[in-house]
């Protein structure tokens, strides 16, 4: 804490270090981010600074600095994920460790890859004792996206199969970890013969795509019945067998695209009366992020849910965030994290 204390100031700002992105680049090679000083000052009564202590990369960070989200505003300072500790605020809140994420942050608003960050208090979520604030600053966008698909399509219960297609990305091991603690069966599709590469508090069955239909699988493993809720975080490449795949009343949640057009059978969409939810993180603000955050404290606190695990080859320091987001964009299996202190 001493650290975070010498940066506090009685006006409520502070001297921040960021990277900062000024135009978007033609491709990742030549992200450059610059590293610059600003002062950043608290403007409203709620606002918190948070002493950023990690940050994770997201490929959402990557394709913004790129140009793929037209929404992302220049100049700004990237990042949507964070942990860290409250240096100046409400005094309910300062010294707290905290971690956040947003869908505005670092894409329509100045973010997280910074030795600090303004936040609204609502957005704060306090960390609990059984992980560290690196773990903290990789739960962010993989477990926010996945939950609100679950909320929005209906939270898993025992007795429902859960079908997670790319079940080893992030967010396909954040959405069987959910569904494991909600006490769903678990079976999860992968592209080559791999085991499952994350946790579970309940075993997760694999399909491996490459070795026959993943459609007949499910249903021979289900009795011919299919999976209750679809997972899709791959998108169009899994859109058939998904839809294939469907119990009745089933739905299919979506989070990604490849070719963004599908062939869609609409009589077997309503003979199956099945539901289709389109999930986008982005849309939720920083306040929006911390409610659904707050929802899986209870789970990692009780070690029903466990953060990624973060190694040191994936931690960069700010001078050096242009190799974190190669890392990133070439697909790297770690949670790749920036540690501003360093």
């Amino acid at each position: 804490m001493a650290q975070a204390q010498e940066t506090r100031t009685i006006l409520g700002a502070v001297e921040a270090t960021c990277l900062r992105l000024h135009e978007k680049a033609t491709d990742v090679a030549h992200v450059a981010p610059a590293i610059e000083q600003l002062r950043l000052t608290r403007t409203h009564s709620d606002d918190v600074i948070v002493e950023i202590r990690a940050a994770a990369v997201n490929p959402s960070d990557v394709k913004a600095a790129i140009g793929m989200m037209p929404y992302a505003v220049f100049p700004r300072t990237p990042g949507r994920d964070y942990a860290g500790v409250v240096v100046d605020g409400p005094a309910e809140w300062l010294g707290a460790e905290v971690f956040g994420s947003s869908g505005d942050l670092g894409i329509r608003r100045d973010g997280t890859h910074a030795t600090h960050l303004v936040v609204e208090k609502d957005a704060l979520v306090r960390k609990p004792d059984s992980i560290t604030i690196q773990e903290a600053a990789g739960i962010g966008v993989p477990f926010v996206t996945a939950i609100e698909g679950f909320r929005r399509a209906g939270m898993p219960k025992p007795g429902d199969t859960v079908l997670v297609m790319g079940v080893n990305g992030k967010v396909g091991q954040a959405a069987a970890q959910i569904a494991a603690w909600q006490g769903a069966r678990v079976i999860g599709v992968v592209r080559r013969a791999e085991p499952y590469a994350g946790f579970a508090c309940a075993p997760v069955e694999i399909i491996d795509a490459s070795a026959g239909d993943v459609a007949t699988r499910v249903r021979e493993m289900t009795g011919g019945k299919g999976a209750n809720i679809v997972y899709n975080t791959v998108g169009d490449p899994y859109f058939q067998d998904a839809h294939k795949a469907l119990a009745l009343m089933g739905r299919q949640i979506l989070i990604s695209a490849i070719d963004k057009i599908v062939q869609f059978n609409i009589f077997e969409f309503y003979r199956g009366r099945h539901t289709y939810v389109g999930i986008d993180s982005l849309a939720l603000s920083s306040i929006d992020t911390g409610e659904v955050l707050r929802e899986l404290v209870p789970g990692f606190a009780a070690g029903k849910l466990k953060p990624f695990p973060i190694e040191e080859r994936a931690i960069y320091a700010l001078k050096d965030a242009a190799q974190a987001y190669v890392a990133v964009l070439s697909s790297a299996r770690d949670r790749v994290l920036l540690d501003p202190q360093r």
